[in-house]
């Protein structure tokens, strides 16, 4: 498994100003944020609607992190192609929405993207094992998709844990990533149970300055193994 000194901390976009994006993105590099997540939402798959590939095109060039692209959305191969032109170094979709996931997977990594595969928290890992090795990065959502600021699912840590194990052992290459609720209250148990990229937004978006949200998280992540 990735090392807790690779951790990533992934701000989420959704609980910026959408009015000032292009800063948020400059902002929370200068933060010491190491991915950008995007939150994309269609209104079908979730309740909510957010923003398309117009938006990761315009940010992409104002920010050197990395860009990870959300898709909460229906039939997402036919949107694919307009985020990878778009910039996305990694657009993770879910199963829930691919009945033909391999086919996405390799749909994603045939444009130059990395692939990535989001559960969400009534999904069971075994949904998704038999393609898994094929992707970059396994997303557990710890909250149900769709808004931003709700509190994180205390029974997906034993998920986190077990998606840990099982990739340490058939796919290491892969990222685990935790999307929801995460704060610096709850952080260093994510990362204990395995999780090596943590998306944050109110708990980043909403502290005393950017720097300190991030900060916190870092703190509370590594607190377990400084101990």
């Amino acid at each position: 498994m990735k090392s807790v000194q690779e951790l990533k901390i992934a701000p989420s976009l959704l609980s910026a100003d959408f009015g000032a994006m292009a800063e948020a993105a400059k902002a929370v590099e200068q933060a010491g944020a190491e991915w950008l997540h995007f939150d994309v939402m269609d209104g079908q798959f979730v309740p909510n609607l957010t923003f398309g590939a117009p938006m990761v095109k315009a940010i992409r060039p104002q920010t050197s992190l990395f860009c990870d692209v959300h898709l909460m959305i229906q039939t997402p191969c036919n949107l694919i192609p307009d985020f990878v032109e778009a910039g996305a170094h990694n657009i993770t979709v879910h199963v829930e929405a691919c009945p033909h996931l391999h086919r996405v997977i390799q749909q994603i990594k045939s444009l130059g993207a990395g692939a990535g595969i989001a559960l969400n928290p009534h999904t069971p890992l075994e949904a998704v094992m038999d393609v898994l090795p094929e992707a970059d990065l396994l997303l557990i959502m710890a909250v149900n998709p769709g808004y931003g600021g709700q509190h994180f699912i205390p029974l997906m840590l034993p998920k986190i844990e077990r998606a840990a194990q099982w990739l340490q052992t058939h796919a290491p290459h892969i990222w685990l990533e935790v999307d929801g609720g995460i704060t610096p209250e709850n952080a260093g148990q994510v990362v204990s149970a395995g999780a090596r990229v943590l998306v944050a937004g109110s708990s980043i978006f909403g502290a005393s300055s950017l720097k300190a949200g991030v900060d916190a998280l870092k703190q509370a992540a590594f607190q377990p193994f400084n101990a």
